[in-house]
């Protein structure tokens, strides 16, 4: 019995019948036995990243997305975590009913593998690849596969948009010449700091915290321009999947969006020689944080205000407040965002141990321009709270494929 067909069992014994499933587990071979195999990780992630350090082989980058109806996305779920782990498969990966959502690090002798996987499938088969633009192979350290109510955390319901009347798809040349028409108005459907390191000239740039919260204000901003032009750019495309229905569905005709998204626009124009229109860096929700794709730093250290597109996470956990941080700025404060994170991180282990016991770490905290930098000294030394932590949906970590 292999792999695949040992877990369609499970399902269809029902996972509370363990004595079932401990019989057909004892008939795998023990390479594949999953009865005591946690279809999770649970290794510490300063081991798994060392181990990553060590690995002697290079790793592909890649990301995909598919709107497609999977009506029992738990079991699809952990056949997919099982035989993604069983090749060395990295990377965050999200399904729900209406499809699936994935950034990923296979190691490169097995893409074919991993390409004959997803072709095995008929609702992953022929899935386009978006190969990232700068790669040392250290994204993803550990594999990550969650079951979802939604690919992306939008918080429309059903009624407020059409998935199969979306906006129409513009290559990077289509795109270019769009963008030189006066009737066009650009719209970049990232979060604010992902757009404050790299957009799209001229571009309207949404101070925005998620997807969910961009939407209704980017319906606002083009509420006097339904006789524009309209063109939707994000990371990968699935953002403006939505966002272009969302329009279309509250009267929007004229609207187009990137296809690819920015990923595939610098490969696009690479390999065609195309003017590149894109200034800065794209963020990108791995261990890389961004990717160059313009030679533009349109940015500044959030601590002193140098120019500088380097976005770091705090080097004290209990924060871990995601900004832009310059090399000057990193030596200064130990990698820290402030004075007091440097002071805690300087303290022997049992006493922040102690400190932190009872408290609660935020999921994502994320560095505000308009909260944060007219009081940027307080930030600096520490001595500013914020009364509310700005904190990043998880899905919305994986809603640049």
């Amino acid at each position: 019995m292999d792999l695949r067909t040992y877990l369609g069992r499970l399902t269809e014994y029902g996972s509370d019948q363990k004595k079932e499933n401990k019989y057909l587990c004892s008939r795998l071979p023990n390479s594949t036995k999953l009865y005591n195999m946690h279809l999770y990780n649970k290794v510490d992630k300063r081991v798994l990243k060392q181990k990553l350090i060590e690995e002697p082989f290079q790793r592909v980058t890649l990301s995909f997305y598919r709107y497609v109806n999977i009506p029992n996305p738990q079991e699809i779920r952990d056949q997919l975590f099982a035989e993604w782990a069983e090749i060395n498969c990295f990377g965050r990966i999200y399904i729900a009913k209406e499809g699936i959502n994935a950034q990923m690090s296979v190691p490169e002798h097995n893409m074919e593998l991993f390409k004959q996987n997803l072709n095995s499938r008929e609702s992953l088969a022929n899935m386009p690849l978006k190969i990232a633009v700068e790669d040392d192979g250290k994204s993803f350290y550990k594999l990550v596969v969650k079951v979802r109510k939604y690919i992306v955390a939008d918080g429309l319901k059903p009624d407020d948009y059409d998935v199969t009347n979306v906006g129409t798809h513009l290559n990077a040349r289509e795109w270019n010449d769009a963008m030189q028409d006066e009737n066009t108005v650009v719209v970049d459907m990232r979060n604010h700091y992902e757009s404050e390191v790299g957009h799209f000239k001229g571009a309207v740039t949404p101070d925005c915290d998620t997807f969910r919260d961009e939407l209704p204000m980017v319906l606002k901003e083009l509420e006097d321009k339904k006789d524009k032009k309209v063109l939707l750019y994000c990371t990968g495309g699935i953002r403006c999947e939505k966002a272009s229905a969302f329009l279309k569905h509250h009267g929007y005709s004229d609207v187009y969006q990137l296809h690819g998204g920015i990923i595939d626009y610098k490969r696009q124009i690479d390999r065609e020689n195309l003017e590149n229109l894109f200034e800065g860096k794209n963020f990108v929700f791995d261990e890389r944080l961004g990717e160059r794709i313009g030679d533009e730093i349109i940015s500044n250290c959030h601590q002193c205000g140098e120019p500088c597109d380097t976005h770091t996470n705090c080097n004290n956990d209990d924060c871990h407040l995601l900004f832009i941080q310059c090399e000057a700025c990193a030596e200064k404060y130990a990698g820290c965002c402030s004075v007091k994170c440097k002071e805690f991180n300087e303290l022997p282990v049992e006493e922040q141990r102690k400190l932190r016991k009872g408290k609660r770490k935020p999921k994502r905290n994320v560095y505000k321009k308009g909260r944060l930098r007219p009081h940027l000294d307080q930030f600096k030394r520490g001595d500013l709270i914020l009364e509310s932590p700005l904190k990043l949906d998880e899905q919305d970590k994986t809603a640049h494929a």
